[in-house]
């Protein structure tokens, strides 16, 4: 049997440091044994899946190091590899677990399941899907189907009892039938969810081995009783600890930067990255901390992966960062480093024309444009509330411009300046006086080249990151969180 493992992720959004960390222990797993990896990408989220996203994905895994053997761009004997282009075989295995009594048409709509569930809660019950779809008669569906009435399909779930798997890292793994949902399989669009999907692919593209995050323990039962309802042989499944801050909480962009991007455009080696996600719950036999991709293969045992939620400190990867600049680099390479990252024509040719109307010397440009090669600016805080707004109006007001920024498909200047428009008009201020500590946040300055520009050159994740660590300087309270969360409920966009 070969090895075959892979990652399958969404295309909705910047590509995450969660997705590079599973995406190397498969990869490692499969490369160990002389087998597979196969990037599949899950995009059957129409209304939020982007090419753009999905380059990114793309690009942010290639550049640290690691190959998929099958994928959307290099193709293989079990493609296509979007699940968008997979969509009749979905439909047709959906309809064939109705057909097998494995499933269900429910008719229900949103309105009515809305209220199922604020009946439930009224209650004191956890909300969870009542079985209403079960009830129809043959006679009704064929009725409602000819009538041309909406669906989904959702999948038949033992209403007693519990369902027992071994998972390769966490051994046997009890979880009682009545924590499971009757899960949609395909939805009203005829795209399917992630658990028909995923089922369906994994079998006809022969994985092996599956190998995702913690989060996903509890849906196991529903993933694997698919297999059970198809009768195919489910492949060996395992979780993995799931990354966390430095305070033990969920690796998040709310907290921190998560984006591949942020590290790249910051100036991290893809090496010393690479090299710190492996570090997360596992390490090597001689405990090295400083390895690279291919020793990592050569020593690599998933058996030796520390269930303890691994913490990502951004302080340590700087300096293994600095040590693979020093030790693993000639002052050529580094050179040519520095030249890769920020210091070319391709960067040159975007901020000129921002800074050429400003300088006089070929030296004002590095006090005029600096913040566009460097990390975090550094500047004193009271500058974010120097102007004529109330801080608080600036902290909720900078906090929205975030959240905002955060569902940004094209992240350009007329799109981030209708952001920036709708939220200082939603606070009552003048965009003049809103962009003022905007403008310190980016540049670190009170004057410079365009800050809109700056931040379409800088991108989403930098300047994201940027903004945040002003709202950091300006402080949020637990009490002004929850009142700017609320206030946010009431935001146009939100």
């Amino acid at each position: 049997m070969t090895i075959r493992t892979r990652v399958a992720p969404s295309p909705t959004g910047d590509p995450h440091l969660g997705t590079a960390y599973i995406a190397l222990f498969n990869y490692c797993f499969a490369k160990q044994q002389g087998g597979e990896f196969v990037l599949r990408i899950e995009d059957t989220d129409q209304v939020r899946s982007t090419a753009e996203s999905e380059q990114a994905i793309m690009d942010s895994l290639r550049w640290l190091g690691l190959e998929w053997d099958h994928g959307p761009d290099v193709g293989g004997e079990f493609g296509p590899y979007r699940q968008s282009e997979r969509s009749d075989l979905y439909k047709k295995y959906a309809h064939q677990l109705v057909d097998d009594g494995k499933a269900f048409y429910c008719f229900a709509t949103s309105e009515e399941l809305d209220k199922m569930r604020e009946e439930q809660m009224a209650e004191g019950l956890r909300p969870k899907y009542d079985g209403r779809g079960l009830n129809h008669t043959d006679d009704e569906i064929k009725a409602n189907l000819a009538a041309g009435k909406p669906y989904v399909i959702r999948m038949k779930i033992p209403s007693e009892g519990t369902f027992k798997f071994n998972d390769y890292l966490r051994d046997e793994i009890e979880i009682p039938w009545e924590n499971v949902d009757m899960q949609v399989l395909l939805k009203a669009d005829g795209f399917p969810t992630y658990f028909l999907a995923n089922v369906v692919d994994d079998h006809h593209m022969q994985i092996s081995h599956i190998f995702r995050g913690e989060e996903w323990i509890n849906s196991a039962p529903k993933l694997l009783k698919l297999y059970e309802d198809f009768g195919w042989e489910a492949p060996v499944l395992g979780h993995l600890p799931l990354l966390r801050n430095p305070d033990k909480s969920k690796l998040s962009k709310r907290k921190n930067p998560t984006s591949i991007n942020y590290y790249k455009e910051m100036g991290y080696l893809p090496e010393a990255v690479l090299n710190y996600l492996g570090r997360m719950g596992w390490s090597m036999p001689d405990e090295r901390e400083k390895f690279t991709l291919n020793e990592m293969i050569e020593n690599f045992d998933m058996k030796r992966v520390s269930l303890g939620g691994p913490v990502f400190d951004v302080d340590k990867l700087s300096w293994l960062n600095g040590m693979w600049i020093r030790e693993n680099l000639t002052d050529e390479q580094l050179i040519q480093r520095f030249v890769d990252w920020k210091f070319n024509g391709e960067m040159l040719a975007k901020v000129l024309p921002e800074a050429k109307a400003r300088i006089n010397t070929l030296s004002d440009l590095v006090d005029l444009a600096g913040h566009f090669v460097g990390g975090i600016p550094t500047y004193d805080p009271a500058l974010l509330t120097a102007g004529k707004a109330d801080e608080d109006v600036i902290r909720q007001a900078l906090q929205f411009f975030v959240w905002q920024l955060e569902g940004l498909r094209s992240f350009d200047k007329p799109a981030i300046f209708a952001i920036a428009k709708e939220v200082a008009t939603f606070h009552e201020l003048k965009i003049k006086d809103f962009l003022e500590p905007v403008f310190v946040a980016i540049t670190g300055k009170t004057s410079s080249t365009s800050v809109l520009d700056a931040m379409e050159i800088l991108g989403s994740d930098l300047s994201r990151a940027r903004l945040r660590v002003a709202l950091a300087h300006l402080g949020i309270s637990k009490k002004q969180a929850k009142n700017i969360e609320r206030a946010y409920r009431e935001y146009p966009s939100a």
